[in-house]
């Protein structure tokens, strides 16, 4: 079965196809230029779940089934922002991001800069059925980057699971306990019940 998966970031297309090959081998994961499918998708939704159905939908609409993802950064000292906003927090990529972060969270005590991360999986079949799940991986935000993996906010994230940063871990320790190898999981379960 092939899925179509409504992304242009290619590190996260590697990570989504390394999980998705293990839980479920028999599934082959398409980009949208493998589909032919150029541009950017507007997301413009006020949750995950939205973002991730709205981004799912539009390789849907050409007949594929489409798989996305929504997810980001939710800082309990900030409202849980910066949440959807997260890959456009500050407009100027990841590293711009976490300065932010880490300047919005300069006086902010240790014991209060908790933080999960979210992501939410959709699959949009053509007939528009869909399927959502949802992963979330705990943990602190570090005063300073740590590693060199991993991307996003993964250098400052320090993961209560790992006792480390998603960015000192191995790709194989990450996908074990993160958020989106979480939601995965669970997509997973519900896409075998539905396909099977």
């Amino acid at each position: 079965m092939k899925f179509v998966l409504a992304s242009n970031n290619k590190k996260k297309i590697a990570e989504l196809r390394t999980i998705l090959s293990a839980l479920m081998p028999e599934c082959e994961v398409l980009s949208l230029a493998d589909a032919g499918i150029t541009g950017d998708i507007e997301e413009n939704g006020s949750t995950f779940e939205e973002n991730s159905v709205i981004k799912a939908s539009v390789p849907a609409k050409l007949g594929y089934i489409g798989i996305a993802d929504d997810s980001g950064l939710c800082v309990d000292a900030l409202d849980g922002a910066p949440g959807v906003y997260s890959a456009r927090y500050s407009g100027n990529g990841d590293q711009a991001n976490i300065d932010k972060l880490l300047s919005e969270l300069y006086n902010v005590p240790d014991e209060k800069r908790t933080a999960k991360f979210v992501c939410v999986m959709s699959a949009v079949f053509s007939d528009g059925k869909t399927i959502t799940a949802r992963g979330e991986a705990h943990g602190v935000i570090l005063r300073e980057r740590r590693g060199e993996d991993g991307f996003g906010y993964d250098p400052v994230f320090y993961s209560t699971d790992l006792h480390k940063t998603f960015a000192e871990a191995s790709a194989d320790e990450k996908n074990k306990v993160s958020h989106r190898g979480r939601a995965l999981a669970a997509f997973c379960d519900k896409l075998r019940s539905i396909i099977c």
